[in-house]
């Protein structure tokens, strides 16, 4: 399965040339893994990837920042059902909605001493998650890891291992460039 991704992310994500990343930087190379995990057979093979990473520890629920993680959210949800796991899934904004619940958490609702699952599709500096540690920190879940489809190697993996948390990557943008 994760050569199959691999081809399928070089084939479909990644593109070659002068773009500016989100935080403000430019690079030489994109990677947009929403060009696969909005595919079928790219959110089969990135949730059964991620679920064979968390199956075996006792997690309760797993989210990530919107929009990289929301498919992903969702193709996980589905496999851990299929294997029998009741999962929760969560979704984080960028900022509360103005109406309605006027929430910063989507879904389903975290208890207190929930373990939980961060998900993104791409990594650079770690940014969006540590936005999306600090919103989880005030729910005063546990947070056991961060997993992305990419960690383009830019910082990601030091800066949550600053605030405890180990980043795991299906991939590095080593995999991209051998």
């Amino acid at each position: 399965m994760k050569g199959k991704l691999l081809t399928l992310l070089k084939n479909e994500a990644l593109y070659k040339g002068p773009v500016t990343l989100a935080s403000g930087k430019v690079s030489n190379f994109y990677i947009d893994v929403r060009r696969v995990s909005l595919s079928s057979e790219g959110i089969y093979l990135i949730s059964h990837l991620i679920w064979e990473l968390i199956k075996a520890d006792a997690i309760d629920a797993i989210g990530g920042p919107t929009l990289g993680a929301d498919p992903m959210v969702s193709g996980v949800c589905m496999v851990a059902y299929e294997n029998k796991k009741d999962l929760k899934g969560f979704l984080i904004r960028k900022n509360a909605k103005e109406h309605g619940r006027q929430q910063l958490i989507e879904g389903k609702e975290l208890t207190a001493g929930e373990r939980v699952v961060v998900v993104d599709d791409v990594a650079t500096s770690g940014s969006s998650f540590i936005k999306a540690i600090e919103v989880l920190k005030k729910e005063e879940v546990k947070i056991v890891s961060a997993i992305t489809v990419v960690d383009r190697e830019e910082g990601a993996k030091d800066n949550l291992a600053r605030v405890g948390l180990p980043l795991v990557s299906l991939f590095t943008k080593s995999d991209f460039f051998k």
